[in-house]
């Protein structure tokens, strides 16, 4: 009886303390590990992931958990849906054009990390520091050299009977290249976009959830022009030894895009997620960038690669303020909406 009293007081004693053993875990776990957010392209074997992956837990002894969750446009959206509960300490690859996205929703928190010093102030998206820059670009149409001798120069070009059905896009809704081209129109002809949307019709081929799918489409040989980067290009003269994809560059000028990562409200790790946005900034995280993301990065001491020579500069680079599209982005994409 002594025995069997003994037992039951020490399982009776475990049952009372193991809720509080295990929050002491879960709180544990929590303090070891940062989760990141990103997009497809960022999390793939091929992408930075693997590489962030590596470097940041051998430099802070974290472990570094990157879940892959669709095109940037999906990720903000996962993100906003799980702020009663949030599960990821960090976004990646909210962009200058979502911003506005995320400032409403009141996602992100404010870090100024030491690292912006060597960032340009031209390239800071947020002067409150809720979304820090990390890698930039120019969206520009891709087009394959073995099948258009004279690909075209301005967006009112490729609305020419000669593009008919070659054209794939994204969708602004889900993808950031595809929010990024609709205010590329909007840049280059304000109110009287969906005008040219209209003429252009003619001319898409395809509009796919996300960027991944539609580049994937461009290559297959589905279409001989898609929409992606002037980075494009470099990635095939690197990997592929071929120069048949090239950037057309426009006479009516190129939307930038600039990418960035920010610590989620009430995230569970918010030192962690500080630890990467510090790493992800660094002069040698930073050259990684282009040989995986395919991007520019922007850090200014951070080296490029020879094959960045077959990016062509635009002449001319357009931007839409955030304000202007926080005020005006549901509008514009619902009217879009409208005509497809």
């Amino acid at each position: 009886m002594h025995k069997i009293t003994l037992v039951t007081a020490a399982v009776l004693l475990m049952l009372a303390v193991s809720p509080i053993f295990s929050a002491g875990v879960q709180e544990t776990e929590a303090e070891n590990e940062v989760v990141v957010y990103a997009y497809d392209s960022f999390a793939s074997d091929w992408g930075p992931g693997p590489h962030a992956v590596e470097g940041f837990e051998e430099e802070t002894g974290l472990k570094l958990t990157i879940v892959s969750a669709g095109d940037a446009g999906q990720v903000l959206q996962r993100a906003i849906r799980e702020l009663d509960d949030p599960r990821a300490d960090v976004v990646l690859g909210i962009d200058n054009n979502s911003l506005a996205r995320a400032l409403e929703a009141d996602l992100l928190v404010p870090y100024e990390s030491p690292q912006l010093e060597h960032i340009p102030e031209s390239l800071h998206l947020d002067p409150s520091y809720r979304l820090l820059p990390f890698d930039h670009g120019f969206f520009s149409i891709i087009y394959d050299s073995s099948v258009i001798d004279d690909p075209p120069e301005s967006l009112e070009e490729l609305t020419d009977p000669r593009f008919e059905n070659s054209l794939i896009l994204m969708d602004p809704r889900t993808s950031s290249p595809g929010l990024g081209f609709l205010f590329w129109t909007i840049a280059v002809y304000g109110d009287d976009y969906l005008d040219y949307w209209e003429r252009l019709k003619p001319s898409i081929l395809n509009i796919t959830d996300g960027w991944d799918s539609g580049y994937g489409l461009f290559t297959q040989g589905e279409a001989p022009l898609v929409l992606s980067y002037t980075t494009s290009p470099p990635y095939h003269v690197e990997y592929e030894e071929t120069d048949r994809f090239k950037a057309a560059i426009f006479e009516d000028g190129h939307y930038a895009q600039i990418e960035g990562a920010g610590i989620v409200r009430g995230a569970p790790n918010p030192e962690g997620a500080k630890q990467f946005i510090d790493f992800l900034l660094s002069e040698s995280f930073q050259e990684v960038i282009p040989l995986t993301n395919w991007m520019y990065p922007v850090h200014r001491d951070a080296r490029l690669p020879a094959s960045f020579d077959y990016a062509p500069v635009p002449k001319q680079s357009l931007l839409l303020d955030t304000n202007e599209i926080r005020g005006n982005l549901d509008e514009w994409v619902d009217r879009w909406v409208e005509i497809w």
